[in-house]
């Protein structure tokens, strides 16, 4: 094969190569694109990431468990709850179960508590949200009025948390909350 042939079917080669890659211009133009776009996605991601935990603990909040332990009594404000929408609270124990439970004022004016959790669904660990004036299992769809809860015991109602209310302030006992960790101990469960 003579030079002459080679270097045409080198150029024929490298003309089909700019013809579908594009030329070398072309790329140095779209590299700082590119560059942009990737530092976008990451910073899009980022505030994705963070938004997300706003949105897990928006509705959510997490109380330590040596802050439970140490304390004896869980205090929340009552004027938390005057727009009756439930709040979710976990707390985590010293053996990494995460006990949650919710508090709402229900539309009879009576703030209430109860385990996200029932004697019945409770091994699928998705409780409850409320849908107006019920709660509603997550998992079964079964609804219950606000005025029921921490008042019916069993089946799929929500389990009963006990507290009171001392002058501006709804109270939990830490040892109540410790009693719900059945309902939240999916390891140590035993399937039929």
């Amino acid at each position: 094969m003579s030079n002459k042939k080679k270097k045409s079917i080198q150029e024929v080669s490298t003309h089909k190569k700019v013809e579908v890659l594009g030329s070398e211009n072309k790329k140095k133009k779209i590299l700082p694109y590119a560059i942009l776009s990737i530092c976008a996605i990451f910073c899009v991601g980022a505030v994705m990431m963070l938004e997300g935990v706003s949105f897990t603990s928006q509705n959510r909040t997490v109380i330590e468990s040596k802050d439970v332990g140490r304390a004896q009594v869980v205090t929340h404000p009552i004027n938390l709850f005057d727009d009756g929408k439930a709040k979710h609270f976990e707390v985590k124990t010293h053996n990494d179960i995460t006990i949650k439970y919710f508090v709402l004022k229900s539309s009879d004016g009576v703030i209430r508590a109860a385990f996200d959790a029932c004697d019945v669904c409770w091994p699928s660990g998705k409780g409850y949200f409320q849908e107006g004036d019920n709660m509603v299992c997550r998992n079964c769809g079964k609804r219950f009025a606000s005025v029921k809860i921490n008042e019916v015991k069993g089946g799929c109602n929500p389990a009963p948390l006990a507290r009171r209310i001392e002058g501006e302030s709804l109270l939990i006992q830490a040892a109540d909350i410790q009693a719900g960790q059945s309902y939240f101990d999916f390891q140590g469960r035993h399937d039929s």
